[in-house]
């Protein structure tokens, strides 16, 4: 059984849902303010309902994902199902069943000044305070993309 506990981070965005969405999704703008979690990281896969999504560190190690849901300028939720290491999914190992399956959502709530986006994520112990920075950081980058020009 899954040991982890749900965080929740939320931003004000002077920008529409759908100027956030596409900045934060596209490979541009997600390589600019997910670098917050790790300098030069980016993904490898659609943002689809049911299709398979890798979140990657330069060192092409990181997390084997999937899209939950995808109802775009709305709502999106990532399955989070393993690790990525040496070329290999691992979703099945004793330390994967620890956590997995971990879901991290996105809401776009539109609002009178733009976006209010608010992130929920499960997260295992070890990884909360990491997360508890980073989240800031990287919703902070991504309020001066989106209100950019």
């Amino acid at each position: 059984m899954p040991t982890s506990k749900r965080i929740q981070f939320s931003t004000a965005i002077e920008a529409p849902p759908a100027k956030v969405w596409e900045t934060m999704l596209s490979d541009a703008g997600y390589r600019q303010w997910a670098n917050a979690f790790a300098e030069g990281c980016y993904f490898e896969g659609s943002w689809e309902t049911g299709s398979r999504i890798r979140f990657l560190a330069p060192s092409g190690e990181g997390m084997v994902s999937e899209i939950a849901e995808s109802r775009p300028h709305e709502f999106l939720s990532i399955r989070h199902l393993g690790t990525f290491k040496d070329g290999v999914e691992v979703t099945e190992s004793e330390e994967v069943r620890s956590w997995a399956p971990a879901y991290e959502n996105y809401t776009f709530e539109g609002v009178p000044e733009g976006t209010r986006l608010v992130v929920d994520q499960d997260v295992a112990a070890d990884w909360e305070e990491y997360l508890k920075g980073a989240w800031p950081k990287a919703l902070a980058h991504l309020k001066l993309l989106c209100e950019a020009g």
